[in-house]
């Protein structure tokens, strides 16, 4: 397929700069093949019955985004894309001329990393401080919003645009799916008999950079690391066997149990992974799936084509543009059931 068969015309003003006024207060289209359903999203627990298992991405997004200059006085910008350990990070940096290897980078509030190597885009920072890279980038970092979000990050942005059970930090981006969900949403679902249950996948900047090729096949996905628990493995494995249905919240969830099942139901519960899902593409884990509106010409909206259909999402995007839903990571939900194929 052709990168231009996933692109479609989205009015400015259906970009949402903001957050809704309460959490849980977006709408919610329900895609059922050619049948589509508006709501809201505190009806979510009417297309779920018990037994069914929503899987959380409890990723916690840092103040991956970090300014400072080059020791020749360059201004430059960095963004984490992954912390290796308590002094090392993998990061993009943005400046006039690339620094070299060997030469110092020092970030506001006076902290230095020296940029050790290239890899490939991206550079190879270590920090000379005693304090964690964790530590570093809450005291001096910035909440690294999407780049289709205009405003300066704020303490309203701090809370809203990181899910109520994050707990794992390490998300340069917010599992956006989940945003939508309230202490209160969770308790009522499980109440109902609905099970809830988590793994962690780290969000890396890659997730917003553009396809620079046509032909999507030659597109090359970039990694993100994974991990499920032994836990969660064995809950979802339970609710196949007892005929439950597995609810992915967010693609960040369904790209790591797929991930994870490549060579078996669950076989590979952690590990880096670079899987590219377009429409062809046979799911192995995951049957209904939470999430948010994605870009034009996007990997995700190539996954979410391939989970309920490429004529589906094209009417059902068509839908969304018509009946002025809210798009993108602040903007309203999908409930997807896969195409049977």
């Amino acid at each position: 397929m052709q990168l231009s068969d996933f692109d479609y015309v989205l009015p400015e003003h259906l970009i949402a700069q903001f957050p809704p006024e309460n959490r849980g207060g977006s709408r919610l289209l329900h895609v059922n093949g050619a049948t589509l359903e508006d709501c809201t999203f505190a009806e979510l627990g009417r297309f779920l019955r018990a037994g069914d298992v929503l899987v959380f991405n409890d990723t916690k997004v840092i103040k991956a985004r970090i300014f400072g200059q080059k020791e020749s006085g360059g201004q430059i910008e960095a963004l984490i894309e992954r912390v290796l350990d308590d002094h090392r990070a993998l990061a993009h940096v943005r400046s006039s001329k690339s620094p070299k290897p060997g030469s110092k980078l020092v970030f506001n509030g006076g902290w230095v990393a020296k940029m050790v190597e290239r890899q490939g885009d991206l550079f190879l920072l270590e920090f000379e401080s005693d304090m964690p890279v964790l530590q570093i980038l809450d005291a001096a970092g910035q909440l690294p919003l999407p780049p289709y979000i205009t405003h300066v990050p704020d303490d309203e942005d701090a809370k809203r645009y990181q899910t109520v059970y994050a707990r794992d930090p390490g998300a340069v981006a917010a599992p956006t799916a989940g945003l939508h969900f309230t202490d209160e949403i969770l308790e009522q679902l499980r109440a109902a008999g609905v099970q809830t249950a988590f793994l962690t996948l780290h969000v890396g900047a890659g997730t917003f950079q553009p396809v620079r090729v046509d032909n999507i096949a030659d597109h090359k996905m970039h990694f993100e690391r994974y991990v499920i628990s032994g836990e969660t493995v064995a809950q979802l494995k339970a609710a196949k066997a007892a005929g439950g249905r597995i609810i992915a919240v967010g693609t960040t969830s369904l790209r790591a149990l797929e991930a994870s099942s490549q060579r078996g139901l669950l076989a590979e519960p952690q590990g880096d992974t670079d899987i590219f899902i377009t429409p062809g593409y046979e799911f192995k884990v995951v049957d209904r799936l939470v999430t948010n509106f994605h870009l034009p010409k996007s990997t995700l909206l190539m996954l979410v084509s391939a989970f309920a259909g490429y004529d589906v999402m094209k009417n059902a995007y068509q839908h969304a543009v018509e009946h002025e839903y809210r798009f993108f990571s602040y903007g309203d939900a999908m409930l997807l059931e896969k195409q049977t194929l």
